[in-house]
């Protein structure tokens, strides 16, 4: 009964987590609204693999290193703005290029790079976001009962995390995919990488100069 009670709770804060717009949700629309749609699967499935890591080096009690350690978290805070300022930057620079090299109207082709380099760049921004394994030090052990087993508890809550986050990716993927004609055209996908690109340097920005 407490391990339920525990479940359902958890997938309450998570779930309002999981809809809150961020850096997630804009990687998933910008690749999803481009028309790569194997691309944005990898994307959503990198990022749930990051949670499992975190649930999981939670549970283990390895996360509550940033926690204890200002040097750890301080290394893994830089480490994380500066990759997504990379990555903002190099959006900002491709719409750049693409408005002065394109006259037309005619849609672009998808990007280089399939379901692999999804998967990579979804697992990396999630593993270089120290906010998440703070979050998981503070919030996880709260929905643990006393009676269950640490570790297998703990990888249960990062799973319902997991399941909430994929129901919500499936309805972004499919926002994009309603308007997929309409976004791979030119001016759109500058728009869009414009837009995301701001936003993922935003992020990058506020990770950096945050405590």
């Amino acid at each position: 009964m407490a391990v339920t009670a525990a479940l359902w709770s958890f997938a309450l804060v998570v779930g309002l987590l999981t809809i809150t717009p961020g850096l997630d949700t804009a990687l998933i629309l910008r690749t999803a609204a481009r028309g790569e749609h194997r691309r944005a699967w990898g994307v959503v499935l990198g990022i749930q693999t990051g949670t499992l890591c975190w649930g999981a080096l939670t549970s283990a009690g390895v996360t509550a290193l940033l926690a204890a350690s200002r040097l750890a978290y301080e290394t893994l805070r830089w480490a994380g703005a500066a990759y997504l300022l990379w990555m903002g930057a190099r959006m900002l620079w491709e719409a750049r290029g693409r408005s002065a090299a394109m006259a037309d109207e005619r849609p672009e082709p998808a990007a280089p790079g399939g379901f692999a380099v999804g998967w990579r760049q979804g697992l990396v921004t999630n593993l270089l976001n120290p906010k998440m394994g703070v979050f998981y030090v503070a919030v996880l052990p709260q929905f643990i009962p006393a009676s269950a087993p640490h570790f297998l508890m703990g990888l249960a809550l990062a799973s319902v995390h997991v399941v909430l986050a994929l129901v919500w990716s499936f309805v972004l993927v499919g926002f994009a995919r309603v308007l997929r004609d309409w976004l791979r055209r030119p001016a759109a996908r500058r728009v869009m990488d414009r837009v995301t690109g701001t936003a993922i340097v935003g992020f990058g920005v506020k990770l950096a100069v945050g405590e």
